[in-house]
């Protein structure tokens, strides 16, 4: 497809993202302004990235490091916040602390050591939230909501690191609301302890509106506003 006619695409599902932000917020009472949109654009080009900060993304999130590195080593004249938002192994710990900005997805005391070594020697600063499961299988990663302001500790006092918030995903086939509402009781413990720690990171495609609605600070949005994944990165 011709940048062109790509850029329009994007252009038109970015407004209707961002109407949709403004309604959320409209109905909760909260001002847009508070809600920052975060782009995910795994398994698409970086030339989608740049069109994308053309047209004013500013928050850009990949779910695989050997996507993301590459990505971000293509777009570094831009000014953009990079996030890591998949699962994260310890070992890829140091690429990550390489380009990203903010890694949402800690959900162990290990990887907070490694990240922590990592940033201090790629000589950065990293923004790390605690990844909350919202689900009894786990299997979509983060720690118990009971387990977050001990997480959120550690990350406070390591090197390098700032704690910025929690995140979590709602669990599959589920009504989103109660399990976001599990989150924000969890993000209010973390404040207890850490009260500049007010990031709450939750909220895709499929359930912005809830996530807006529960007191989410960022949404992570893909196919909305990109399409269908892709099966090949170009």
């Amino acid at each position: 497809m011709p940048d062109e006619e790509r850029r329009a695409e994007l252009a038109a599902n970015l407004a209707d993202v961002r109407k949709r932000i403004a309604s959320a917020c409209a109905a909760a009472g909260r001002d847009p302004a508070g809600v920052t949109l975060v782009a995910v654009t795994k398994t698409f080009p970086a030339s989608d990235v740049r069109l994308l900060a053309g047209l004013g993304i500013t928050d850009v999130a990949e779910n695989r490091d050997q996507e993301g590195a590459p990505k971000a080593a293509q777009l570094t004249d831009l000014p953009l916040t990079w996030h890591f938002v998949g699962q994260l192994q310890s070992n890829k710990a140091r690429s990550v602390a390489g380009y990203a900005d903010v890694v949402q997805s800690v959900d162990r005391p290990r990887l907070v050591t490694a990240l922590s070594a990592a940033a201090v020697r790629a000589g950065r600063l990293l923004c790390c939230l605690v990844q909350v499961s919202l689900e009894e299988s786990g299997g979509r990663g983060g720690v118990a909501p009971a387990e977050a302001p001990a997480l959120a500790d550690a990350i406070a006092g390591a090197e390098a690191l700032v704690l910025g918030g929690v995140m979590a995903v709602a669990p599959l086939g589920a009504d989103p609301v109660p399990a976001f509402e599990r989150l924000a009781a969890a993000a209010a413990a973390v404040r207890g302890s850490h009260p500049a720690a007010g990031v709450v990171s939750a909220g895709m495609s499929g359930d912005l509106e809830a996530a807006i609605a529960c007191g989410a600070t960022h949404v992570r949005v893909g196919t909305a506003l990109l399409g269908g994944r892709r099966a090949i990165v170009r």
